[in-house]
């Protein structure tokens, strides 16, 4: 499995993770798509992660969740990590895994390096989430 810490933005869906739901905002919905905006973390790193759909309301704040199969990608202006259409989430647990807020993956300003045919981080926008307040 992937360290959040490890993810870096690619067009495929191939990141299999496990991480815990800290924080989840309202519920929107865009035409005929529900979706809502979450903050996940491990014990390396935090993320944004977007739920779609029926995943709004199958998960709740202290879920462990696992990843097979997401992809973390740029979608409505943010970085954030997300099942797409061939991944898959799951809960696995609840309440019982370390986690760190910082660094937060989707405050990364990524650029792509063509030397390395692969996005690179190129500055810290923010330590912590700015949407989700660091819990106290």
């Amino acid at each position: 499995m992937l360290s959040l810490k490890d993810i870096v933005p690619a067009a495929k869906n191939d990141i299999n993770t496990q991480f815990i739901l800290l924080n989840k905002r309202k519920t929107t919905f865009e035409g005929q798509s529900k979706t809502c905006l979450t903050l996940v973390a491990d014990e390396t790193a935090a993320v944004h992660f977007q739920f779609w759909g029926d995943e709004c309301d199958a998960f709740e704040p202290g879920d462990i969740i696992c990843l097979t199969d997401g992809i973390f990608s740029y979608n409505r202006k943010k970085w954030a990590l997300r099942a797409g259409k061939r991944g898959k989430v799951e809960k696995v647990g609840e309440f019982t895994m370390a986690y760190v807020e910082t660094p937060n993956m989707s405050e990364i300003e990524w650029v792509h390096d063509p030397s390395q045919s692969k996005f690179v981080q190129k500055i810290v926008i923010s330590p912590y989430s700015r949407i989700f307040p660091p819990i106290p």
